[in-house]
Order: structure tokens, then sequence, then C-alpha cells
């Protein structure tokens, strides 16, 4: 079982599409992220104009091994999670980054789950822009889902659900990337029912792909 990938492509006159990532499921113990994904797709092929001007790279299980058998680690005992940019020999991990490096995305968005939290937030990293992304998905994400407002959110300082800090080794763009793109960890509580976790990823996901068309268009009219 290998880590499928699935683009999407809308383009708009002979403007550059803008390349986002989205990942899911990078513990095998977190399905809700891949769920997610495919109800995202769904609104997508009912409302197709919600990605015009992107091209969308979707990878909804980037461990398939965990996910198979339900554990957090890949096969071997090893947490994804902290294997990027490591020199890894781990497969799904030079699988994701050649994908990373090859695909320079301008935003990385990936769906997990926090079995500590009963709130959701968000990680958000890379570009200056981020902070605009992520504080109106969290609005998005509360018509589903109450938001994480502690102070300490999985031994990072937070503020109004936003951390500014990720573990090391967690999938972000490479070290190197410049400019560097938009990096935003959302991150659902594991206790409510899917049906409120999946809606709110797919809320936080709609508002992404529009604040961030917006700030592109104001950007360019400047």
């Amino acid at each position: 079982m290998g880590i499928a990938a699935l683009l999407i492509y809308r383009a708009t006159g002979g403007d550059a599409p803008l390349r986002l990532g989205i990942f899911g499921a990078i513990h095998g113990d977190e399905p809700e992220g891949a769920r997610a994904i495919v109800q995202f797709l769904r609104v997508l092929e009912a409302k197709p104009e919600l990605a015009t001007g992107y091209c969308l790279s979707i990878y909804p299980v980037c461990n398939p091994t965990g996910f198979e058998v339900g554990t957090k680690h890949l096969r071997n005992g090893k947490d994804l999670n902290r294997e990027f940019w490591t020199n890894s020999t781990e497969p799904e991990v030079r699988f994701l980054e050649t994908e990373l490096r090859w695909r320079a995305f301008h935003g990385i968005i990936s769906l997990r789950t926090d079995e500590t939290s009963d709130g959701f937030y968000g990680i958000a990293g890379g570009a200056t822009l981020t902070r605009h992304l992520i504080e109106p998905a969290l609005r998005a994400a509360e018509e589903f889902l109450p938001r994480d407002s502690r102070s300490l959110i999985s031994g990072f300082e937070a503020r109004d659900g936003i951390v500014r800090e990720q573990s090391s080794g967690a999938l972000s763009a490479p070290p190197k990337a410049r400019p560097r793109p938009f990096e935003i960890v959302l991150e659902t509580p594991k206790s409510p029912p899917s049906f409120f976790k999946e809606c709110a990823f797919v809320m936080a996901l709609q508002s992404i792909l529009s604040e961030y068309r917006k700030f592109i268009a104001y950007g360019a009219n400047l």
C-alpha cells in the first residue's frame, strides 16, 4: 500500500496557478484528516469554482502502513512526523520530500488530530502571511467545533488557538526553500463525533482557499 496523490488544476486565463499541498493521515491512527479530504473533494466536485486559480496536490494518507492497521507510527515503529529533512531513508519520507521539493508549493496544509485537546486549533509557520490565513480558518471551523483557548498546547505557547512552533522533523517545506510558503497545521480534537471533525476541517480548508486567493489578488493590485 503506497501513498496516493491527487492533482486538481483549475486554471484562470494566463495566470500561473497557486500551488497548494494538502496532507492527511500523517499518523495512521488519525483518519479524520483523510476522511475530511474525501468530503472536501466532494465539495469541490459540487462547487468547482472554489478551486479556481489553484493547482491542488492532495495526499489523503501519508502514512499508509500505519493507516492500514490503525497505529500512529510507521510499520517499523518510527514517527513519520519526526523524520522530515533528517536524511531519513523511510520510503514515505523520501516520496513526500521529493514532492515538496519538486512542486515548490506556495502553501502547505496538514490535517492532524490531537487526543489531548478539547478544541480545534492551528499551527502557523512559514511565510508571514500565514497569520492572515489561519485566524479566518479557525473562525470557520468554529461553526462545528470550539476553539482550543489554552495558553499552552502540546508543550508550546499558544494564543487564541494559534501555535507558532512545531516539533522538529515535522512535515514542512524544504529548509532552503525561498520564498517560504505558508505552512498551516489544522488540529482537531479526538473526542467529538467524526461528522463535526470532518466538517470543521472542510470549512477551514475552504476558508484558506478563499482568503489566500483574495490576498494574492490584493497584492497584485498594489
